[in-house]
């Protein structure tokens, strides 16, 4: 069963009303298709009216649903051949990080993105997401693979944040990621990074550094979690809402201040409403953004990624 937010329900009553008259309709042999009809215009009109003018609150609640396709879902609809490959040959594996190699289309890739549970109990074994510092380096590592074999890497983003625990402290999480944010600038292969949920922080920087960065329609790329902008800012998580309009952590803030270069669109209300025309969707990004990415010569596309992300930002002195 799908979970729904309060903005929704509007959208659900009348969903439920069309249903209950389609099932009526069918039982007393009456004709009510006009009825229905009206409604399902209304209905049109009303997903139409709240899912464009939705606050940042509002899309950061459709990226954190629990039954927003993960990594392993759009590995699964909409590449082949995936060769999952694990551990970064210094501590152990890391289940909340996905790497491997796959095919899409015609085109081999390294694929590596966080992945999150389906229930609880998954996401305890995959940390909800957040990384450690044994799946940043397994990450880096994958990457310097698809570097030697010549093949374009693909990241995609689905993370609150890294690990905080003392065991990944321990293990040079800081410098984990930070050594993959200063590796992936000079890798020589073309790199698509894709937010596709959640983008929270250094723990999606560990994997976010690319010559093509894009996001899906409801998905957030920020600093901090609205909670805890809040917590820092106001001394009151309840702020989350005002924190997440000023933060600028929409698909389209992200797009007008450069730190994206195009937004995956999704169905309506979110990609957990169609996962298979989501996976489409991204897949013809992906491939769009690899070809266009293939024809320019290696050495200008490392100092062109360098440049893209220095330009961001605006500083005074």
């Amino acid at each position: 069963m799908i979970e729904n937010w309060d903005f929704e329900k509007p959208i659900i009553e009348l969903e439920k009303k069309i249903e209950e008259l389609r099932k009526f309709s069918k039982e007393k042999g009456v004709d009510l298709s006009t009825e229905i009809n009206n409604l399902e215009k209304k209905l049109k009109s009303l997903k139409k009216g709240i899912y464009s003018n939705l606050s940042p609150w509002q899309k950061i609640q459709i990226a954190r649903h629990p039954k927003r396709p993960t990594t392993l879902d759009y590995i699964n609809l909409a590449m082949k051949d995936f060769v999952l490959l694990c551990g970064d040959r210094l501590f152990g594996e890391d289940r909340a990080i996905i790497a491997g190699l796959a095919t899409l289309d015609d085109k081999k890739i390294v694929v590596i993105g966080h992945q999150k549970g389906k229930d609880t109990k998954e996401n305890i074994v995959r940390s909800f997401g957040c990384a450690n510092p044994e799946g940043y380096r397994k990450a880096i590592r994958l990457m310097r693979l698809g570097e030697r074999f010549g093949l374009p890497i693909v990241c995609l983003i689905d993370t609150p944040g890294a690990y905080p625990g003392v065991g990944a402290e321990e293990r040079g999480q800081a410098l984990a990621i930070a050594e993959n944010i200063r590796d992936m600038f000079s890798i020589r292969s073309p790199i698509v990074i894709v937010v596709i949920g959640e983008g929270g922080s250094g723990g999606a920087l560990g994997v976010g550094v690319g010559d093509k960065v894009l996001i899906m329609e409801y998905a957030y790329y920020s600093v901090i979690s609205p909670e805890g902008c809040a917590a820092i800012l106001w001394k009151d998580a309840a702020q989350k809402k005002e924190a997440a309009k000023v933060l600028k952590l929409t698909a389209p803030d992200l797009l007008s201040l450069g730190i994206i270069d195009e937004i995956v669109q999704e169905p309506e209300g979110g990609a957990h409403r169609n996962s298979e025309i989501t996976a489409k969707n991204l897949k013809e990004s992906i491939l769009r953004n690899l070809k266009e990415l293939s024809s320019v010569d290696i050495d200008a596309l490392v100092k062109s990624r360098y440049d893209k992300f220095r330009k961001m930002g605006v500083f005074k002195e």
